[in-house]
């Protein structure tokens, strides 16, 4: 058959992408068969065994499998483990990557940040958050940026929080139990966080701009486990794009701000209002955007997804159950009715704080802490998952036993917020934030798990159930 050039052209434009495919697809399978067939599992002279490949590919197709599985991304640790054991390399998107297991690697690792070890993460994560996100930049920027971010985190700031954070809760759990509908708790976290955390930051409270951002929020968060090519469509192509109308977005508020159209009592006020300050008392626009993007996507999917696991673990131990609902019913009575909770309500001291801790423990929201090691250029990320999962540091850790926190844990074996110089800024809002919903939810209702399915949601840099945790509300006759 003879097609004229026109036609050819007309057939390659509209089977461009099928095209695109098929030579890719033949040039991958070509390089994995050749990788696969020069690379053994190998021990080298640093005396950690494992799988490197290709010097670009190594197991990156692996990695993304995982993530892209219902077996939640963690799987490809779990895999190389029981091949290597608990120590063991890999090659992901061209660096080395070394896992380590232990509570004295967490400690030399965590203890040393900005000495021999910098906070590193894949291509993907570094672009969602900006290169002068406070998890990006070197030491003495570093410093600079986290103090001038402390403002939101103070006492003052937790305590107009928790106030605020109690009074959404309780209207949107009152809400849904009226309504006699199942929900899913991940959708009902994940709101609630991002609405809070927008509000306190920004003061942004109302639509269409609201849920701009959260649209915007959300394809730069789902960019984070991608693979990194600008193809549009893919949900790193969305990342980027969702990125660029933040900066346009966030760019505009704080135009506002300085010129006197807008004033509001928030932290992008307080950024603005050090104009005039000396340049390490300030921060500048694009630190300013980068970090308002990277405090809003970690106080929200870290947190969100944390609740979520709170939920699923309680409604699993009843046990655990009752007797946090005992002790949040007895806080319940001694306040009168329609109190707003405070600071003192949240002690450290309660079973509910345990509850908390317990879910961290075995949620793991971070499921490793990635850092880069200065001399050899590579990747060393301590397994939070490994050291919260160790028997030897928890007994009976697949057990989910709230009071294993009466007992004063080892440094650097409890990993959730990470550790060292480093540890998260928003450690107390997000247990503020938690203590909150747990006292609401399990002091004014009863539920259901609609759905018990444990399998993990697809492309989910932060675990979560694939259906979310669903569960349907009966409001408590508690009387006084």
């Amino acid at each position: 058959m003879n097609l004229p050039m026109e036609g050819i052209a007309l057939l390659v434009q509209n089977h461009y992408g099928m095209l695109i495919v098929a030579v890719l697809s033949i040039g991958i399978t070509s390089l994995l068969w050749k990788a696969w067939g020069s690379n053994v599992d190998s021990t080298d002279e640093d005396g950690i065994p494992g799988r490197m490949g290709l010097s670009f590919l190594g197991e990156t197709f692996s990695f993304f499998s995982a993530c892209y599985s219902t077996k939640g991304f963690y799987d490809f640790v779990k895999q190389r483990r029981k091949r290597y054991g608990k120590w063991f390399k890999t090659r992901i998107l061209g660096k080395t990557h070394v896992f380590i297991p232990s509570v004295e690697g967490a400690k030399t690792i965590l203890s040393n940040d900005f000495v021999h070890f910098n906070k590193s993460y894949l291509s993907p994560m570094k672009d969602a958050m900006g290169a002068r996100s406070v998890f990006l930049v070197p030491h003495k920027v570093h410093t600079r940026i986290r103090r001038l971010l402390s403002d939101p985190f103070s006492m003052t700031s937790l305590e107009k929080f928790a106030v605020k954070f109690d009074e959404m809760v309780c209207e949107r759990l009152r809400k849904l139990e009226k309504s006699g509908k199942s929900f899913k708790v991940i959708d009902f976290s994940l709101k609630i966080t991002f609405d809070a955390m927008v509000s306190m930051l920004m003061s942004v409270t109302e639509n269409p701009l609201l849920e701009q951002i959260e649209k915007d929020c959300t394809d730069v968060s789902n960019a984070m486990l991608s693979i990194p090519f600008m193809i549009p469509g893919t949900s790193y192509y969305k990342g980027k794009k969702g990125r660029e109308k933040l900066y346009v977005t966030f760019g505009n508020m704080i135009a506002k701000r300085r010129s006197g159209e807008e004033h509001f009592d928030d932290f992008l006020q307080t950024m603005v209002d050090r104009d005039s300050y000396p340049e390490n008392e300030k921060l500048d626009d694009e630190e300013i955007i980068d970090n308002l993007i990277t405090l809003i996507l970690a106080g929200q999917t870290t947190t969100a997804s944390a609740m979520m696991w709170c939920v699923k673990f309680l409604s699993e131990n009843k046990d655990v159950l009752d007797k946090l609902r005992e002790e949040q019913l007895s806080m319940a009575r001694n306040k009168p009715e329609g109190a707003s909770l405070t600071l003192e309500d949240l002690t450290e001291k309660s079973y509910g704080f345990k509850v908390v801790k317990e879910t961290l423990r075995m949620a793991n929201v971070l499921m490793w802490l990635p850092r880069h090691e200065v001399k050899k250029g590579w990747f060393v990320n301590v397994d939070a998952t490994c050291v919260h999962f160790d028997p030897d540091v928890y007994k009976d850790p697949m057990r989910f036993n709230p009071l294993r926190f009466d007992d004063i844990q080892k440094p650097y074996s409890f990993l959730p917020f990470g550790a060292g110089p480093r540890t998260c800024l928003g450690i107390n809002m997000a247990k503020v934030a938690m203590l909150v919903f747990v006292h609401r939810l399990t002091s004014g209702y009863q539920w259901t798990l609609d759905d018990p399915d444990s399998a993990f949601a697809r492309k989910e840099h932060i675990p979560r159930l694939r259906n979310g945790c669903p569960i349907t509300l009966k409001a408590l006759n508690r009387g006084k």
